[in-house]
């Protein structure tokens, strides 16, 4: 039976769908009781209750908001081009997905462990904008189009600094296969052996650019109700601006995976001898996503000017710059070899 899923073509097929469907199904669920969690942090900050209806203190709201949005009419604007209003969102929804693959969640626990794993999410990332600039263009409507340009122009700005800061953590551990950089934190000082330490003034940076990259408050300017009426996504109701959302917080949840991989040592435990495993992964990202959702509640915000100008004028001279000092620091072994950590253990 082994030989079955190992050596044949329907076994290796049978086995990739069920390691998707392992991953995806559980994700997918998760992402309803965060959305709950983001909704009842901003509630606790603003003193209200927040969801508590629905299920016993409000849990299965989520699931009663997408069984409204499943039944609800689809309607699209009499201009609208239908291929691509529909596709819009599809896309956004499966290139978020799709950039999963590759993100592991303990030792071995990945859909596809490759070489270029880092390279692999920003090849998918770079493609999520054309979902909204799709969207956008689509509704025939000058609001929405405005809306995703701004959006494609705010993801693709960011992006530049998220991948300069993520050189960094690459010449640090040698490898763009995240295990293997989860592996070169692994040192005698546990909490104190991960790159957030040496890396430190990217980890903000990180945490900003990751923000504007996913359009989370205070960066959320292409849905600004005030100027946009929602920005890229207005014409869409139901289920395709169901798409749309949970393709949002799919990259967040994202962005906590990477954050929680390239500096807070994945699946590694904090305190030297106790044993790793996925309970830590989780809880890292779950402490990422609390912070993503305290900065949604208490920071106001950014003007579209103030916006763009940060991420050009100084996160990409800032990472820019960190990357030369940590290519020197790397191939120097300043600071007694904490940036170069090319083997195995840090």
């Amino acid at each position: 039976m082994a030989e079955f899923f190992t050596s044949t073509g329907l076994g290796i097929a049978l086995t990739l769908i069920g390691q998707v469907l392992l991953l995806v199904v559980p994700l997918l669920v998760a992402l309803a009781f965060l959305m709950y969690a983001d909704r009842k942090v901003w509630a606790a900050v603003q003193m209200r209750r927040g969801p508590n209806v629905v299920g016993v203190y409000g849990l299965l709201q989520s699931f009663a908001d997408f069984l409204k949005y499943i039944v609800k009419e689809v309607v699209i604007p009499a201009g609208a081009d239908r291929a691509v209003f529909l596709l819009a969102p599809m896309i956004s929804l499966v290139m978020a997905l799709v950039a999963w693959a590759v993100i592991p969640f303990n030792d071995g626990w990945v859909v596809a462990d490759i070489n270029v794993a880092i390279l692999y999410v920003f090849a998918i990332s770079s493609l999520e904008v054309y979902g909204v600039i799709m969207g956008g263009w689509a509704s025939n409507s000058k609001y929405p189009f405005l809306g995703s340009l701004r959006s494609a122009a705010q993801m693709i700005s960011y992006e530049v600094s998220i991948g300069l800061i993520i050189i960094g953590v690459i010449i640090s551990s040698g490898s763009m296969n995240f295990g293997n950089i989860v592996e070169s934190q692994d040192g005698r000082f546990g909490f104190f052996s991960w790159y957030w330490l040496p890396h430190l003034p990217m980890l903000f940076l990180f945490l900003i650019s990751a923000l504007a990259e996913t359009n989370r408050p205070p960066f959320d300017l292409p849905e600004a109700e005030s100027e946009l009426v929602a920005g890229y996504q207005v014409e869409y109701s139901s289920t395709p601006f169901l798409l749309f959302m949970i393709g949002e917080l799919v990259a967040v949840v994202l962005m906590c995976a990477l954050i929680t991989l390239l500096f807070f040592g994945g699946w590694l435990s904090p305190i030297p001898g106790l044993p790793d495993g996925i309970l830590w992964m989780l809880i890292k990202m779950l402490l990422m996503f609390f912070v993503f959702a305290m900065v949604k509640a208490i920071t106001p915000r950014y003007r579209y000017d103030q916006l763009m100008r940060l991420g050009w004028k100084v996160f990409l001279p800032m990472s820019l710059a960190w990357v030369v000092f940590v290519a020197f620091a790397a191939k120097f072994e300043w600071f007694w070899g904490t940036f170069a950590r090319w083997g195995t253990g840090g």
